[in-house]
């Protein structure tokens, strides 16, 4: 298998996670989106990343969905419950932790735009969906070492990669002093090996 993404996607980090969990070999193919012939345009469609290709070379995309899969087909690690409601509990979570990424990354996109044309209300909506997500995600670890059963899975690697990404590209949100739990959650994370692997750069 062969994994097309950047150096700095949490999408791509999340899923880099994943394929460490469950030691499953692939080719790591990086890419730049800002060029018009990256190399997702070729095997996904919206020209998004992560894109996976099977050994057939058919592709899988969004992250959400290429999780799903490499959790299928290996038996190691296993990220996702088999219960139904406790895996929703767990898809729940993951696209909690996905929807603060999609917050932050509008807000960088925004302040990349000529400052005449970036719009302050635009940037304040996508920060109070942080600020609420973060606040959410903070009640539901609660005291607990990890999000469902205190076992580690998906729904911690997903949150996980969403803190340090919002440490990564938006350092002026200082969740840490108002969140110390979710702060020492993360700092347990990222002793993980499969978390020192993928750091962004």
């Amino acid at each position: 298998m062969k994994l097309i993404t950047t150096p700095n996607s949490p999408y791509g980090r999340k899923v880099r996670i994943v394929l460490a969990e469950k030691r499953i070999d692939y080719e790591l193919l990086l890419t730049d989106l800002s060029q018009p012939d990256h190399l997702a345009v070729a095997h996904n469609p919206l020209g998004k990343v992560p894109v996976l290709l099977l050994d057939d070379g058919k592709p899988v995309y969004d992250s959400s969905v290429i999780v799903d899969y490499l959790d299928h087909i290996s038996p190691v690690s296993r990220l996702l419950p088999d219960s139904p409601r406790q895996a929703v509990s767990v898809k729940r979570r993951e696209a909690l932790a996905d929807g603060i990424v999609d917050a932050i990354v509008a807000i960088a996109l925004e302040r990349r735009r000529p400052e005449a044309q970036q719009s302050a209300d635009w940037i304040s909506k996508q920060r109070n969906k942080i600020d609420r997500g973060i606040i959410a995600l903070a009640e539901d670890l609660g005291d607990k070492k990890y999000l469902i059963n205190d076992n580690y899975g998906l729904a911690d690697i997903a949150s996980g990669v969403m803190l340090a990404y919002l440490r990564f590209r938006l350092p002026e949100i200082v969740w840490q002093d108002e969140h110390p739990a979710l702060d020492h959650y993360l700092q347990r994370l990222e002793e993980r090996a499969s978390f020192q692997e993928t750091r962004p750069a």
